[in-house]
């Protein structure tokens, strides 16, 4: 495939992945608002938040037998626009269940998508011969970033039924722009290891269905501190460092702006170091932050310790689900997806339970024990993957 083609297919597939952060952000800065108009109390809520973890679970795993039948640039395009869509349906409903449904709905698309753009970027990354895998999860950092920024401005003056339904204009119009160059053209293939579409290596000895399941345990160990960080973050610098609300709601920006540094600058450390020094050493890097995060006993150095904790996480979740996908095709994103995934989702619930055996910044340090785990993985598989990490 031309450069003049990669160059282009790169750009449409960075718009999805900013798309993506961009519409599920804007999504979750209004959750307030629909608890209202839905009245539904706190556990009501938290079931029908469900909806979106069940759907994308769900999902993940067929849109990765999807992506081996139909190829993963329509998949990606297909559900890019029930992302769209879908994201306008919470403020249409006025009862739990009714916001659980929908949010099934809209969890399928987005478990949909992640696997599917993800699966194409892992082709592309191969054809570029650069490990620009990074650059594509800082978009969707970016596209995270804005959205909550933009949400949070409007809030104040725009219904949650205006605010979703300008998500869904906005989904479908970067779909209409994007969508065209991934429909055009095919997932590339490096010209020493092209091969037949149907003649991927799906088919995996228990060493290479080992391999995957090791890069998803990375993932999961890096996803944990995201979920960790964004639900518990804020509430372990107001309640045990008596930060001011608007320092504590800072916490979780310093994490996240962290992160985004650290995925842009991601390629050219990873063509520096090597991707196994770069796990190894991320691992160790955030574990440290997370240690000084939750055990600092002043709010400046604990967010300190948060913005460390993003730099030093910033990489392993991008490199852990594309070297899944190149050892396995859109299967292997998929398992180390549903992986990361699971460990976002448990990571909330985890400190929770420990904050009340122990205490929040105790569980908290649980974020840094799971990160020197990802770090002791990598380094411990090295030779197991060494041409694959």
């Amino acid at each position: 495939m031309p450069g003049g083609d990669l160059s282009r297919l790169r750009v449409a597939l960075t718009a999805f992945f900013a798309l993506d952060g961009f519409v599920f952000a804007g999504w979750v800065v209004r959750i307030p608002d629909i608890k209202e108009q839905t009245g539904a109390s706190a556990s009501a809520l938290g079931l029908a938040l469900l909806g979106v973890s069940a759907g994308a679970v769900i999902t993940m795993t067929l849109t990765g037998r999807l992506c081996r039948r139909f190829g993963s640039h329509p998949v990606t395009v297909v559900c890019a626009v029930l992302l769209s869509l879908s994201v306008a349906l919470p403020p249409l409903t006025h009862s739990a269940p009714a916001l659980g449904a929908v949010l099934l709905v809209f969890g399928m698309a987005y478990g949909g998508i992640n696997v599917a753009f993800n699966s194409a970027a892992v082709d592309l990354v191969a054809a570029l011969r650069r490990p620009v895998m990074p650059s594509f999860h800082a978009a969707f950092s970016l596209g995270g970033m804005v959205g909550a920024g933009l949400g949070g401005l409007v809030a104040g003056s725009l219904s949650p039924t205006r605010h979703l339904l300008g998500l869904t204009v906005t989904g479908l119009f970067v779909t209409a722009v994007a969508g065209p160059t991934l429909l055009r053209q095919r997932p590339p293939q490096p010209p020493d290891t092209a091969r037949p579409e149907d003649a991927a290596p799906h088919r995996l000895g228990t060493r290479s269905r080992g391999l995957v399941t090791v890069f998803g345990l990375i993932a999961l160990c890096t996803a944990y501190g995201e979920g960790a960080l964004a639900d518990w973050g804020a509430l372990h610098l107001e309640q045990d460092l008596g930060a001011h609300p608007g320092v504590a709601a800072a916490g979780y920006s310093c994490f996240a702006l962290a992160m985004t540094v650290g995925r842009i600058s991601g390629t050219t450390l990873l063509e520096r170091l090597g991707r196994v020094r770069t796990v190894v050493a991320g691992g160790a890097t955030a574990s440290a932050g997370m240690l000084l995060g939750s055990l600092a006993p002043s709010v400046w150095a604990a967010l300190l310790g948060f913005a460390v904790t993003g730099l030093g996480l910033a990489n392993l979740f991008p490199v852990a689900v594309e070297r899944a996908g190149a050892l396995a095709g859109p299967g292997g994103v998929a398992v180390a997806s549903t992986l990361g995934y699971g460990g976002m989702l448990l990571g909330p619930p985890a400190i929770g339970f420990m904050a009340d055996w122990f205490s929040l910044p105790t569980a908290l340090t649980s974020v840094a024990v799971l990160a020197a785990i990802a770090s002791a993985i990598a380094y411990g598989a090295r030779r197991a993957t060494a041409g694959r990490l």
